[in-house]
């Protein structure tokens, strides 16, 4: 499996895009729609579908008109579904003043599933902690964590939905799987998956 970082124009949070054949996903929709579509084409890919690491609102801020644009559908762990349609819950509100609200998912996730892709599927892995439904996506050496590990730190608890003792038993799970995988965080650089565990190892 491909994965191309699509440059932040939004927030400094990180869109992806993943590529298996001619079959792509959006993951964490936050830069412009122009920019993903422009990346979609590059790789001669179609979407297939768009998926959330979770349902706060700066990795969210272009989902409704990417799916208006293209009608694929978005993906979300069910127990961050109601974020979407909740400005308190998604954070919009403690950093603005006011309300936005997205469009509910079209498909709920409860982890373990594997969601084909091309020739490959990627696996669903549950990490509570930053948010109740946190998500990580994994295919072969590639890891999307989201905002549940970055290069040299782990995601805030104090949201909506935050708990630190799910967030340590979440990075115990994560420090389960190969040491080489490469991480692609939703804020910040890749890193090797060791060396970002080795940041927060007082918590494993």
């Amino acid at each position: 499996m491909k994965i191309v970082p699509i440059c932040s124009d939004s927030y400094g949070a990180n869109t992806y895009l993943l590529v298996s054949l001619d079959e792509a996903f959006i993951v964490d929709p936050t830069v412009s729609v122009g920019a993903m579509l422009k990346a979609v084409e590059k790789e001669g890919a179609s979407l297939k579908g768009i998926l959330l690491t979770h349902g706060h609102f700066d990795h969210l801020f272009s989902l409704d008109p990417l799916r208006k644009d293209t009608g694929v559908g978005a993906y979300i762990h069910q127990k961050d579904a109601i974020m979407l349609t909740d400005g308190k819950k998604n954070a919009f509100f403690d950093f603005f003043g006011k309300e936005r609200t997205y469009a509910p998912a079209e498909h709920l996730l409860s982890g373990g599933e594997l969601l084909p892709l091309g020739n490959e599927k990627l696996e669903v892995i549950h990490t509570p902690g930053h948010t109740q439904g946190s998500v990580c996506y994994r295919c072969g050496d590639i890891l999307v964590t989201g905002d549940t590990l970055f290069s040299n730190t782990y995601g805030r608890c104090d949201l909506y939905g935050g708990n630190m003792t799910q967030m340590r038993e979440s990075l115990k799970h994560l420090s389960s799987l190969d040491g080489n995988i490469v991480i692609y965080p939703g804020h910040g650089e890749a890193e090797i998956l060791s060396n970002a565990l080795s940041s927060v190892d007082y918590l494993l």
